[in-house]
C-alpha cells in the first residue's frame, strides 16, 4: 500500500479541521471523545484503504456434562485490548467446576457482552473481537513509518486536550475492593501493570506514602448512631444452584437408612503406626482411606449398592467402576468431589487423591472431571460433629453412607471387663425401590468387620 502526495495533503487537512473542532470543546467531555474517536478513524480509514476488517462474535462454547449458563467471575481483557489465540479471555464459573475461557482469533476486543457476576449462556456471544482477514500481509516501511507518525500525533492531540479526570482506572474487582475499603481515588494511582493496570501493590505503596500520611487530617472520635442491617436478596447460583437441583430430585426417592457402631481402636493403632512413614512420603493419612477402601470391597460382594437407576426406575445399571464421592464443605459451598476407580487403589494411593481434592476444595478449583461420575457417596459430617445422621442420596446413584464423629466410650471386652474404645458411628441410606434392607446391613456389617479388623483391608473380603 503506497500513499501519495495527494493523500498526504487530505490527512492534514482532516487533521486541521478537526483538531480547530476539538479546541472549541475542550471543555466538553462527551463531545471531545466523539471528535477525538473521528479523528482516529478517518485517518483510520485513510490508511488501512486496503485491508478488511471482519468483528467476528465469540461464542461461549459447550463446556460439556449439559452445563447451559455460566456466572461470569472475572475479565482478563477490556474492551480495545489486543488479543492473540490463546490469550485468557475470561474466568467462568458454572455449577460443577471453574473453566478459563481462551481465545480462538488473533485481533482487538471491541464489547464484552457481560459484566462480572452476569450469567452467560452456552452458544451466545461472550465478546466480539475484530479480526484482520486482509490478504496482505507485507506493507513497506515507508506507510508504516507515516501511518505510525499519524496516529502518534493524533493520539498526542487527544491527550493535550483530555483532562486527567477523563482517565478510566483499570483494575480487576478485588483491587476496586481494597481501595473502597481504604477510602482510596484510585484516579490519583500510577498503574504499574500492562497498560495502566492499576495492581493490588500499587494501591498498598500508595497508603503507605508519606504524602497520604501528612494530608490525613488528624482522627477525632465521632459517635455514630447504630444502623440496622438492610435485607439483602442474592441470586441462587454456582453449588449452591447444583445442590437445588440434586436435593429437590433427592426427595423423590423412597429411602430408608441403617445405622450401627464400628469400633476403630485398632485402625487407630494402625494409622499411628504408619504415619510417619506416610508423611516421609508427602501423604497425611486420616481415617477416610481406609473407610473408602473398606466401602470399595463391601460393593465388590454387594454391587446393588454400586448401580444406578433411571428416571422412571424401569432400568438398573451395575457400575463396573467405583467411583466414590466424598462430600466435603469447600471455599465454594458444599461439593462432592470424587475418586475414580478405587477398586484398583491401594489405601496409600486413596490418601494421596483425597489430599490432592482437599487442597482443590481450599481453593476451589476444581475440575469438571473431580465432580463427575460418582457411583457411591460418603459423607464425613464428623469432622463438623454429630452420631448418627440421615444423609441424603445423590440421584441417580442408590446409596450413600455418613461417618459420624470418633468419641471414646466405654465398652465390655470379651471377659466382660469395661475397657475404653474409640467409636464411629455409621449410618448408610438407599434407594428401597432397588436395595433391600438386608443388603444395605449386610454392607455395614461387612464394612464394619474390615475397619475393627485392619488387616482385613488388604484381603478384599
Amino acid at each position: 500500500m503506497s500513499v501519495t502526495h495527494k493523500s498526504c495533503r487530505l490527512i492534514a487537512t482532516i487533521l486541521n479541521k478537526n483538531c480547530r473542532s476539538v479546541n472549541k470543546s475542550v471543555f466538553n467531555r462527551n463531545r471531545h471523545v466523539d471528535i477525538s474517536k473521528e479523528i482516529y478513524l478517518q485517518s483510520r480509514s485513510i490508511y488501512t484503504s486496503t485491508l478488511l476488517f471482519k468483528n467476528i462474535s465469540f461464542k461461549l462454547s459447550d463446556i460439556g456434562e449439559g452445563i447451559r449458563e455460566v456466572a461470569v467471575k472475572e475479565w482478563f481483557v477490556k474492551v480495545g485490548d489486543k488479543v492473540s489465540q490463546f490469550d485468557n479471555i475470561c474466568e467462568v464459573q458454572s455449577d460443577k467446576a471453574s473453566v478459563t475461557i481462551t481465545s480462538r482469533y488473533d485481533g482487538v476486543i471491541t464489547k464484552l457482552h457481560y459484566a462480572i457476576d452476569e450469567t452467560a449462556l452456552v452458544g451466545k456471544p461472550l465478546v466480539d473481537i475484530e479480526t484482520d482477514s486482509g490478504d496482505d500481509t507485507e506493507s513497506s516501511s515507508d506507510d508504516e513509518k507515516v501511518e505510525k507518525k499519524t496516529e502518534e500525533k493524533i493520539v498526542k492531540s487527544v491527550q493535550q486536550t483530555s483532562p486527567s479526570s477523563y482517565k478510566k482506572d483499570i483494575c480487576i474487582p478485588s483491587v476496586r475492593r481494597l481501595a473502597k475499603e481504604h477510602s482510596v481515588d484510585l484516579s490519583l494511582i500510577n498503574g504499574s501493570g500492562k497498560d495502566g493496570r492499576i495492581l493490588k501493590e500499587d494501591v498498598l505503596n500508595f497508603l503507605k506514602s508519606p504524602e497520604l500520611k501528612a494530608d490525613a487530617a488528624p482522627s477525632v472520635p465521632v459517635h455514630t448512631p447504630k444502623t440496622v442491617q438492610a435485607d439483602r436478596t442474592v441470586p441462587v447460583k454456582g453449588f449452591q444452584k447444583a445442590m437445588v437441583k440434586t436435593m429437590t430430585e433427592s426427595l423423590k426417592i423412597p429411602d430408608f437408612v441403617y445405622s450401627d457402631e464400628v469400633a476403630v481402636t485398632k485402625l487407630a493403632q494402625l494409622r499411628q503406626a504408619v504415619k510417619e512413614e506416610c508423611l516421609k512420603s508427602g501423604v497425611k493419612i486420616s481415617y477416610m482411606p481406609f473407610f473408602i477402601k473398606a466401602a470399595s470391597n463391601g460393593l465388590l460382594k454387594y454391587p446393588v449398592l454400586n448401580a444406578s437407576v433411571d428416571s422412571n426406575c424401569e432400568n438398573i445399571t451395575y457400575k463396573s467402576s467405583h467411583n466414590i464421592g466424598i462430600a466435603m464443605d469447600t471455599k465454594v459451598g458444599l461439593a462432592v468431589p470424587v475418586i475414580k476407580n478405587v477398586q484398583d487403589l491401594s489405601v496409600i494411593e486413596i490418601a494421596k487423591e483425597l489430599n490432592r481434592l482437599m487442597i482443590s476444595g481450599k481453593e476451589g478449583t476444581f475440575s469438571a472431571s473431580d465432580l463427575t461420575g460418582g457411583t457411591f457417596a460418603i459423607s464425613n459430617i464428623g469432622v463438623i460433629g454429630g452420631t448418627y445422621t440421615k444423609p441424603v442420596i445423590l440421584p441417580p446413584q442408590v446409596a450413600i453412607i455418613a461417618l459420624g464423629t470418633s468419641r471414646v466410650l466405654p465398652r465390655f471386652d470379651a471377659d466382660m471387663k469395661v475397657i475404653p474404645e474409640e467409636i464411629i458411628c455409621v449410618s448408610g441410606a438407599a434407594d428401597h425401590r432397588v436395595v433391600d434392607g438386608v443388603s444395605m446391613a449386610s454392607f455395614i456389617n461387612l464394612l464394619k468387620k474390615q475397619i475393627e479388623n485392619p488387616y482385613l483391608l488388604f484381603l478384599n473380603l
